[in-house]
């Protein structure tokens, strides 16, 4: 994961390059996949636009390739979903395992989007040359044997939920994060001062500044929050809050 300041620039300097390769070749090109803070830093400076689409291979992905496309009407991606049936009967498989996994491959972490497991199979995005190295090679997963294959469809992952409530002094984030914590309105900006709190995946700096609708509020230790406004006031004057928790 990219986070400071150099990191960043390292990563728009290369898209910088990726988009006048893009103008000068007349081809549509893609980065790789960028995690969701990476995105959050790039969008400021490559906006979304009729030549340059965040893509994540299916709606709602978390982990998408910058794709600067030399024809509007280019509908380019190089984007592969590869799958592999799984029998958990005797040997159960999580997430981790299957990070732990491709990470023995020596693969970079930016060579594969998401990829996720639902009821007996497992769902991986990837670039179309990654996908055959993986299919090749991506064969035993925690002892589990799996055999990879290439799929036209475009399966979406699942986020489960749910909503809760929380009573706040108001709508300022060190408030947010207090009530979301159980812990102090000071406790709260220590945590945002140490750059524990991310407001739509960029590092909050501000405890002032004011939650506002279906932002989404990541607190390391905590959990990921989507704030969905206040749901009343109390009589001594604090909100009722309603947020949806991932869980």
């Amino acid at each position: 994961m990219m986070n400071n300041a150099g990191d960043y620039e390292s990563l728009a300097a290369h898209l910088s390059d990726l988009k006048d390769k893009s103008e000068t070749w007349h081809q549509s090109l893609a980065s790789s996949f960028l995690n969701e803070e990476e995105q959050a830093a790039m969008q400021k400076l490559f906006p979304e636009s009729a030549l340059v689409r965040y893509d994540g291979g299916y709606p709602g992905a978390r982990k998408k390739k910058v794709i600067f496309l030399y024809d509007e009407e280019d509908d380019f991606s190089d984007i592969a979903c590869i799958q592999a049936k799984i029998d958990q009967r005797f040997r159960k498989i999580g997430h981790r395992d299957i990070l732990g996994a491709l990470m023995s491959l020596q693969i970079d972490r930016h060579s594969f989007g998401d990829f996720w497991i639902a009821e007996d199979h497992i769902y991986l995005y990837t670039s179309k040359t990654m996908a055959r190295f993986l299919i090749d090679n991506l064969i035993r997963i925690n002892q589990l044997s799996v055999s990879f294959e290439l799929t036209d469809e475009r399966p979406v992952q699942e986020f489960a939920v749910r909503r809760i409530q929380a009573v706040a002094a108001s709508e300022r984030m060190d408030a947010i994060v207090a009530a979301l914590t159980h812990c102090s309105r000071s406790e709260a900006k220590e945590m945002i001062r140490q750059g524990l709190v991310q407001v739509n995946h960029i590092t909050l700096e501000a405890p002032d500044d004011l939650a506002y609708n279906n932002v989404t509020i990541s607190i390391r230790g905590t959990g990921r929050f989507t704030y969905l406004g206040i749901l009343r006031k109390t009589r001594n004057g604090r909100i009722v809050a309603e947020f949806l928790q991932n869980v």
